[in-house]
């Protein structure tokens, strides 16, 4: 009887020990999910994309929190979009720029300093800042306000192989991982602030980056981003 009644209560000690490590787990969770709290919604001719900003890049985040509120990429273009590598947008000089006219060069009057954090790389959905060239910018500082999305392709661990010798760096397994079975785009890593990453809507990024596109890379037919809205 004494061991009958020994018995039952190590089974009841290891069912509450189990709901305990389920709830540890969950909270866990919870506060992993918190950490990267802030997304923005980004509502585009296209249809929509959301991202997920990154709390370890807060310059890029605030900024990025703070023109998407006051409304600065309404009616704005992806002026530079390329099949397969990225969609890129933000430029205040797009808005309602006629046909031909060359963009890219706008911004709101400021840059931000660089914030390259080496585990977010540009998988495909990465957010990440544009910037000038590394010549005249050798602090790689990003564009205040023009941004891109990956599109980017699929690469074989033969193909990566090639790529670490030629960038005299090493890839992590998170990184072939992900270049192998989702694509992206390996040589821009750790050259360009990676500040978020698409949450809902590569679809989306798929279908403008399949649009035509005409001189300096810009669609024929204009894709617009309507609004912008931040979920916190």
């Amino acid at each position: 009887m004494a061991k009958l009644l020994l018995i039952l209560w190590l089974e009841k000690i290891i069912n509450i020990m189990k709901k305990l490590t389920t709830i540890i787990l969950l909270g866990f969770f919870a506060i992993s999910a918190m950490s990267q709290s802030t997304s923005v919604k980004i509502e585009t001719t296209k249809g929509n994309i959301t991202v997920m900003l990154y709390d370890e890049t807060p310059v890029h985040r605030d900024n990025f929190v703070k023109l998407a509120e006051s409304g600065f990429y309404e009616g704005l273009l992806f002026h530079r979009v390329i099949s397969s590598f990225m969609i890129q947008g933000g430029d205040p000089q797009s808005k309602d720029a006629p046909s031909g006219k060359t963009l890219g060069n706008g911004g709101p009057g400021y840059t931000l300093p660089a914030e390259i954090v080496p585990k977010y790389f540009h998988k495909k959905g990465a957010l990440a800042a544009a910037r000038t060239g590394d010549a005249g910018n050798p602090q790689r500082r990003s564009s205040g306000s023009q941004f891109y999305i990956v599109q980017g392709k699929k690469y074989t661990d033969m193909q990566l192989d090639s790529m670490e010798k030629q960038l005299f760096t090493e890839f992590t397994k998170e990184q072939r991982d992900a270049y192998v079975e989702v694509g992206g785009v390996p040589h821009l890593d750790a050259q360009y602030t990676v500040f978020g990453e698409v949450t809902e809507g590569l679809n989306i990024v798929d279908a403008i980056g399949s649009v035509v596109t005409g001189k300096n890379d810009r669609p024929e037919e204009d894709v617009k981003i309507i609004k912008m809205t931040v979920i916190k």
